[in-house]
């Protein structure tokens, strides 16, 4: 029932906006310009030319042809469209996206049922219902973009793996590197979380055997009742297989460890101990996934590089000043969980606890941040001449308001980091959460642009594993989200502008 509720909510302003979009905007903007004229010509037949300007695959492309050949018996009929070319017109190709928004929220609202099962359905359609309002997500919704195949792919593919479907999850994985290429470090760490989840899982059950033994030496009827009863569950566990009870586990950190760094290191042990011990179902489980990277790693022989197209304009870069801007945006679109007194509390109370760990690492982290932000803080030409995007502005008004408003940032880019780390901690292993960073950095730091478009899958990953169920948090995000997409939408289509040195309509947008 919360699925159907779910995908009704989400319909309920996809529709009518889009609608409203493809009305006030019928023409391809922006890098629509580009999309939209390939995907035509994947309609007409023409699988051999390559507009040079696009950089992702045609993974999207192959997705709306699958899109189209669904509607045109429809269409056929209402005698709007006699051929198959006919039928890939911008709002059909836009509706693709319209489509895809509904299922990532079915999906979104899986992986939450499956980390949450003691969530009961309101609260989860509730949460899946915000998240598809999250405004960068929200808003390329209505456009021919890549973004919201690429998070929807990313999701199923982990959705699968959570249900321990790996070789589904492999090939949604693939499919999910066909959509965008960044793809494949989410689909690493997808398998990396797989592996934690599986020997984690295999520890657990050694140890619940181990206390079993121990307890045979007790009397005779206890041990036979300790027995039956370790016998049982592991059967129990074993026939349920994939049950709300037992689909996912969250580990939170060691409460008995000495020190963060100490169970960090007792976590890494133990999953290369056990994984050790299951390396053989493992190889087995997670094959597909090495075979995927290395078809990846073929392509990036053949291709010469990450991106297909317009290689000078998005040349790998150190950019590490990219994840500080993620995590201030990142704690700013979720600021009613980190932005109160009772979660800096707590996060000032973990850091007292270790006091000496705790500022070595505040310290450290500090000094990372100012060499970031100093050497490796990229301004692309093309986030310095394109007024169309927010993040032209913010640059300007913000960033470069003064030559010491990028040193004075970094207290609140290291706030945000410990924030999400805090978060993420009261619900997953330390080595999840260190894989999660590794893979978020993987992503960014090599990405000349500032395009928060970018942050969308890693700020979801986050969303998803935070253990917030108090409902008034999330319905201030909700009314957050409401707020900038009203604001966003309103500025693209009623708000329009012109430049002096070329023709056409000007639109604001992320």
């Amino acid at each position: 029932m919360g699925r159907i509720a779910t995908a009704a909510i989400v319909s309920l302003w996809v529709i009518p906006v889009s609608v409203l979009v493809n009305r006030i905007v019928p023409d391809p903007y922006m890098d629509e310009i580009f999309h939209m004229p390939q995907a035509q010509k994947y309609c007409n037949g023409d699988f051999m030319s390559w507009d040079p300007m696009i950089t992702t695959p045609p993974g999207l492309y192959y997705l709306s042809l699958v899109h189209v050949a669904a509607l045109l018996p429809s269409k056929y009929v209402l005698q709007l469209a006699s051929s198959f070319p006919e039928a890939c017109s911008t709002a059909v190709l836009r509706s693709v996206n319209g489509v895809l928004a509904v299922l990532c929220s079915i999906i979104v609202y899986e992986i939450i049922t499956h980390l949450r099962p003691a969530l009961d359905d309101r609260k989860a359609t509730l949460f899946a219902a915000v998240l598809a309002l999250y405004p960068l997500h929200w808003f390329f919704t209505f456009l021919y973009y890549t973004d919201v195949a690429s998070l929807t792919a990313v999701l199923a593919m982990y959705l699968a793996c959570l249900k321990k479907k790996y070789l589904f999850s492999a090939l949604l994985g693939a499919m999910a590197v066909v959509i965008r290429q960044t793809n494949i470090i989410w689909m690493l760490f997808v398998a990396c979380s797989g592996v934690i989840d599986i020997t984690m899982a295999h520890q657990k059950d050694s140890v619940e055997v181990d206390n079993s033994k121990a307890s045979n030496k007790g009397t005779n009827l206890s041990a036979l009742n300790t027995s039956v009863n370790v016998s049982s569950n592991l059967k129990r566990r074993k026939s349920r297989g994939n049950s709300k009870a037992n689909q996912h586990i969250f580990y939170p950190p060691n409460a008995s460890s000495a020190s963060p760094t100490l169970g960090l290191l007792h976590e890494i042990q133990a999953i290369v101990l056990s994984s050790w011990r299951i390396k053989w179902e493992l190889l087995v489980s997670f094959s597909p996934f090495f075979f995927v990277l290395l078809a990846f790693v073929a392509f990036l022989l053949w291709n010469g590089s990450v991106v297909l197209g317009a290689k000078e304009a998005h040349a790998v870069s150190p950019h590490f000043a990219q994840i500080m801007y993620f995590s201030i945006v990142s704690t700013l679109f979720a600021a009613p969980l980190h932005f109160t007194i009772g979660h800096a509390l707590d996060l000032f109370q973990s850091f007292w606890k270790n006091r000496l760990l705790g500022f070595l690492l505040l310290f450290l982290a500090s000094i990372a941040s100012l060499l970031s932000v100093h050497f490796f803080s990229i301004a692309h030409p093309y986030l310095l001449a394109d007024n169309r995007h927010y993040t032209f502005y913010l640059w300007r008004k913000i960033i470069k308001f003064h030559w010491s408003m990028k040193y004075l940032l970094v207290p609140f880019y290291v706030y945000s980091w410990f924030s999400i780390f805090r978060l993420l901690g009261k619900t997953r292993m330390r080595i999840w959460t260190l894989v999660y960073f590794f893979a978020t950095s993987a992503v960014l730091i090599p990405a000349p642009l500032i395009e928060f478009r970018y942050y969308t899958i890693p700020f979801y990953f986050f969303i998803l594993h935070t253990s917030i169920n108090d409902s008034r948090s999330w319905l201030l995000i909700g009314i957050l989200y409401t707020v900038l997409n009203a604001f966003t939408m309103t500025m693209f289509l009623f708000r329009p502008f012109h430049w002096d040195h070329e023709p056409g309509v000007q639109r604001f947008i992320w």
